[in-house]
C-alpha cells in the first residue's frame, strides 16, 4: 500500500511540496481553507509540473479534498503551509492535533515561527516540528528540521528518514533558534551586500555577479566549510591559521541590521526589473533551477 501524506495549504510552497511527495511515489491529499485556491489547485499543479520539467502523470497520486479531516485520513505526515501569523498557526495546529491520528507527524513550512510557539499546550506537541524548505522545494532540496523542546527524538528520526526517502536533503537542528540556519546565513550576507551597494563600492549588478559567478558557483558544489578545507594545503586548521585573523577583521567590520534601509532598497530596486516581471522571472528561475538539479544528480559522487 502506498504511503500517504497531507498538504494543508496549497499556495506556492504547498504545491511544490505536493510535487516533492507525488514524484517520490507517495499518495498526497491536499486541502486549503481558501476555496478559490483549492478549486484551482489541480490546474496550478499541472502548470508547475510543466515549468519544472516534471512528468504531469505524477499528479494522478494527488487528491484534492474538501475538508481537513478527509485530508488527514491515513496520513503519516502533514506538511502545513499556512500564513506566517501565530494566531492562525495556533488554530490550525489545534485542529490538526485533534483530527490527525496519534502517530501522524505534524510539520510546518514556517520560515519565521518556531514550533514551540504554535504547539504549546497541545496534547500532541511531541509530534510537532518545523520542516523549513527553501523556495521552491521541488527544485531546491534542502529542508531544515527544527524541533521544539517537546519534539520527540523518534519524531525527528522519522522526519529525517522521510525527507531522504522523497529526495530532499534534511538538515537536522538540535534546538530552536530564530531564523533557523539558512535565514541566519542569508541575513548576514544580505546585510553586507546592501551596505556595499549603499556605499557605492559596487553596483547591484556587480554584487549579484560576485555571488552568482563567484561564491555561489563554488557553493553549488561545496558549502563554505568544505570550501575552506580545500583553500589551504593543510585543510581547515591551516586555513584558520593563515587567514583567520584577516577574516575576523572583515567580519568584525561587516554590516549588520543597520544595512536594511529604505535608501539601500531604493538603490537596488532601481537596478532591478519592475514588479510586473516578478512572476515571469520567477518561472524562468525555477526552470533553470530544475535543470541544474537534474544536472547535479548526474554528477553526484564527485566530492
Amino acid at each position: 500500500m502506498a504511503r500517504t501524506v497531507s498538504i494543508i495549504g496549497c499556495g506556492l510552497i504547498g504545491r511544490a511540496w505536493t510535487i516533492v511527495f507525488a514524484r517520490a511515489g507517495l499518495e498526497v491529499r491536499i486541502w486549503d481553507a481558501d476555496h478559490l485556491a483549492l478549486g484551482s489547485a489541480r490546474e496550478t499543479l499541472q502548470a508547475t509540473c510543466v515549468e519544472a520539467g516534471e512528468d504531469p502523470s505524477i499528479l494522478t497520486r494527488v487528491e484534492v479534498v474538501a475538508d481537513m479531516q478527509s485530508a488527514l485520513e491515513g496520513s503519516e505526515w502533514v506538511q502545513e503551509n499556512g500564513p506566517e501569523r501565530i494566531e492562525i498557526k495556533r488554530r490550525i495546529y489545534a485542529d490538526l492535533d485533534r483530527l490527525a491520528a496519534p502517530e501522524t507527524i505534524l510539520a510546518s513550512s514556517s520560515s519565521a515561527l518556531v514550533a514551540s510557539q504554535f504547539g504549546e499546550g497541545l496534547a500532541g506537541r511531541h509530534r510537532i516540528l518545523v520542516a523549513h524548505p527553501v523556495n521552491p522545494p521541488h527544485v531546491i532540496p534542502v529542508v531544515e528540521l527544527c524541533p521544539s523542546p517537546d519534539t520527540a527524538p523518534e519524531v525527528m528520526d522519522r522526519a529525517e528518514a522521510l525527507m531522504r526517502d522523497v529526495g530532499q536533503v534534511p538538515v537536522r537542528l538540535s534546538r530552536e533558534i530564530d531564523g533557523f540556519v539558512l535565514n541566519r546565513l542569508q541575513a548576514v550576507l544580505l546585510a553586507e551586500s546592501l551596505s556595499l551597494v549603499a556605499q557605492g563600492i559596487v553596483s547591484p549588478e556587480g554584487l549579484d555577479d560576485t555571488i552568482c559567478h563567484g561564491l555561489g558557483r563554488r557553493w553549488t558544489l561545496l558549502g563554505p566549510l568544505a570550501t575552506i578545507n580545500l583553500n589551504a594545503p593543510g585543510g581547515v586548521a591551516d586555513y584558520l591559521d593563515r587567514y583567520g585573523p584577516t577574516m575576523a577583521r572583515l567580519s568584525d567590520s561587516a554590516a549588520r541590521g543597520e544595512a536594511f534601509t529604505r535608501e539601500a532598497g531604493e538603490i537596488v530596486a532601481a537596478a532591478m526589473p519592475g514588479s510586473d516581471r516578478v512572476a515571469e522571472l520567477s518561472r524562468r528561475r525555477d526552470a533553470r533551477l530544475a535543470g541544474l538539479a537534474k544536472f547535479l544528480k548526474t554528477s553526484e559522487g564527485v566530492q
